[in-house]
């Protein structure tokens, strides 16, 4: 996966910084296509690749309170309609707790 200037699918990805922090920052990234590893490959393109990314990230180290075991990026919020009755589906989910600390640790430095 990789952007390109030409021949590759169309992915649409916009975001926003929350926060700030010395090494890394919260965004929200929503999505208009589904592309596989979209968010991943777009913040690496940009030069911000996901924090704990081995794959797209990898070059990239960041100086942070803990190391990160996975990649720190979380689906808030989902939504699509069902493919048989078209229903609109929403669901939403919690941060995870290892993503809560690391912020609360980059709040508190």
């Amino acid at each position: 996966m990789a952007v390109l200037k030409e021949g590759g699918r169309v992915a649409i990805s916009n975001y926003c910084v929350l926060e700030r922090f010395p090494e890394v920052s919260l965004v929200e990234v929503g999505i208009e296509t589904g592309r596989t590893h979209q968010i991943r490959v777009h913040m690496a393109h940009l030069g911000h690749p996901v924090v704990g990314d081995t794959v797209y990230g990898r070059a990239r180290q960041h100086k942070l309170p803990v190391n990160p075991e996975r990649q720190m990026l979380h689906a808030a919020r989902l939504a699509f309609n069902h493919p048989v009755s078209g229903k609109r589906l929403s669901f939403e989910a919690p941060l995870f707790e290892d993503m809560r600390q690391l912020l609360d640790r980059l709040r508190n430095e």
